[in-house]
């Protein structure tokens, strides 16, 4: 179905790191470019290992591709096919590219990409995803066009390979693939689209927190049609994002991910098979978190109480008392300040809530507080950053009319 210069065009392509064109603009005007051949041309399809297949057809389609570097040595073939008028630096031409550093970070972080070949179609949809191959809307360009483009092959890792049911369980497909698309948009070329969306968590907690909100876990086909967004999409993203950077840590999560991921690939898990290998693999009960965050719409509000001295002394060391006022707990990061301007920090586990609301924790200090801050960095979706600072009563002017 192919001329020979095409052939040879593929050819080049499956050894190319760069975007090669298999049938050009040109082309598309040209008769030329189908060989001369009596009769029909029959084109055949094969995908193994699929839960689904779809296909697309167009004699206005530039082809473009690229090669894919898989982490075992083998390769897959990137391609793109839109109409000319979408094409250029701006526009589709870029989707090979797109496609080919989207699977690749995927392939090293979860598990190897099983298809010979995966293909972006520019269409009239704003994104659908099968197996080896995705449907973007033709007019996204730049960060719009990466962005959809790596959200619907992420699909490929959840629900192709680990066949979750999204019916039942919207968020093991939507939510797992948008925590993906948190990584891969960061590597991607050196973080041309790195996003500071989630670095304030502060920001986040009315909308993660609404009055209205379900449960993640909560049947897809009950959720209230406004939250779907949240609830399927972003809230369990986040909640793997900071299962990730704030309570495991990236080598321990990330051990734990690929586990699930290796168990269930080409099965059909449920959520407590997510939450018993992960578990498992990290060798922590995680009951809490899954219970909170997954289960219910707890709240976090952590808060600085009161600070003391030892023998009302600086020098001999800070007594700080924290609170966790809601239902939710997580880790503790402390920030102290002294007035000299010396900044310590100071890192609590989850399990100093175990017992109760209150724990108080010693800071080697050397001069008087300026301020204590509870989550400084502010990675936490806390629901009352109002109570998070401490200012010294001594050093606080006092308010005058």
């Amino acid at each position: 179905v192919l001329t020979a210069q095409q052939i040879k065009r593929l050819a080049e392509a499956q050894k190319s790191d760069k975007t090669v064109m298999i049938r050009t603009a040109e082309e598309v005007k040209s008769s030329d470019s189908r060989p001369k051949k009596s009769g029909t041309l029959t084109w055949r399809f094969k995908c193994q290992e699929s839960r689904d297949a779809a296909w697309a057809t167009s004699a206005a389609f530039v082809w473009d591709a690229a090669r894919i570097n898989l982490p075992s040595g083998k390769t897959a073939l990137a391609q793109s096919v839109y109409p000319i008028e979408d094409g250029g630096a701006l526009g589709w031409g870029r989707s090979t590219e797109y496609v080919k550093a989207s699977i690749e970070v995927y392939s090293n972080y979860v598990y190897e990409y099983t298809y010979p070949v995966a293909t972006n179609v520019a269409g009239v949809v704003g994104g659908m995803e099968y197996p080896g191959i995705v449907f973007c809307s033709h007019s996204d360009r730049g960060e719009s066009l990466w962005g959809v483009t790596d959200h619907e092959f992420g699909h490929n890792w959840f629900p192709m390979i680990v066949g979750s049911d999204e019916r039942k369980y919207a968020w093991m497909d939507e939510g797992f693939n948008t925590f993906l698309n948190f990584l891969s948009t960061d590597a991607f070329n050196n973080g041309e689209y790195k996003s500071s969306m989630f670095r304030d968590m502060h920001r986040f907690a009315p909308l993660i927190f609404r009055k209205d909100a379900d449960p993640i876990m909560t049947i897809p086909d009950v959720i209230k049609a406004s939250n779907l967004g949240w609830e399927a999409y972003y809230k369990p993203a986040i909640g793997l994002k900071l299962l990730r950077e704030q309570v495991l840590g990236p080598d321990r999560f990330d051990f734990a991910f690929r586990l699930y991921v290796q168990r269930w690939a080409f099965k059909h898990p449920t959520p407590y098979d997510f939450f018993r290998t992960m578990e498992d693999a990290a060798g922590e009960n995680l009951g809490w978190f899954w219970k909170g965050w997954f289960f219910e719409n707890y709240q976090l509000d952590q808060a600085v109480k009161d600070v003391s001295y030892v023998d009302d002394k600086p020098e001999r060391g800070a007594l700080i008392l924290i609170e966790n006022l809601a239902q939710w707990a997580m880790p503790v990061e402390i920030e102290v300040e002294e007035v000299g301007g010396r900044k310590i920090r100071i890192n609590l586990p989850v399990e100093v809530w175990q017992k109760g609301g209150n724990w108080t924790v010693k800071a080697d200090t050397k001069e008087p507080l300026r301020t204590v801050t509870i989550d400084p960095s502010r990675q936490l979706p806390d629901s009352n950053p109002s109570n998070n600072l401490w200012r010294s009563p001594r050093l606080t002017p006092p308010i005058t009319n």
